[in-house]
């Protein structure tokens, strides 16, 4: 077992099974060189499927619920480093994040649903390798009403 699945056992993290994208034209983790393109993720439960609540954040989803549900596409993420990498000890360090919350009109603490997924990085990578650059975004809709996507992009160990 490695370092960072360690530290996940300590931490009583449990990740989902990686998103299935079926037959999509595009894969979840693009691995060039040393650097591997996560595609955005969205909030799962534990059996790898779309985790609910639906809806806005700021409307139908509390910014509580919306930081949760990007906790969540944070172990999405890390469940297909996980996956594509064998083992996520290869992960070097985390470059950036790119979070999208589905914004009811007028709802505008984006940064602070999107630390949901950012925050878990931190508490799993800790400060060094956790480290990201970020922005967080709002839109009119994302795909299957989730209330959050994220994309990442790590530098790997090869």
């Amino acid at each position: 077992m490695g370092q960072i699945e360690k530290r996940l056992e300590e931490l009583g993290i449990l990740l989902p099974k990686p998103m299935n994208i079926g037959p999509l034209p595009f894969e979840l983790v693009r691995i060039h060189g040393r650097r591997a393109v996560l595609s955005g993720h969205l909030p799962l439960d534990a059996d790898g499927k779309v985790a609910k609540p639906l809806g806005k954040v700021g409307a139908e989803v509390s910014m509580e619920e919306g930081y949760a549900a990007a906790r969540k596409v944070g172990l999405g993420l890390l469940a297909s480093l996980q996956q594509a990498l064998g083992s996520l000890d290869r992960v070097a360090g985390w470059v950036k994040l790119l979070g999208m919350v589905n914004a009811a009109p007028g709802f505008n603490a984006l940064p602070s649903v999107v630390n949901g997924c950012s925050e878990l990085i931190l508490e799993v990578f800790g400060p060094e390798l956790g480290a990201h650059a970020r922005s967080a975004v709002g839109l009119a809709e994302l795909p299957f009403g989730v209330p959050v996507e994220v994309e990442g992009e790590v530098v790997i160990y090869q």
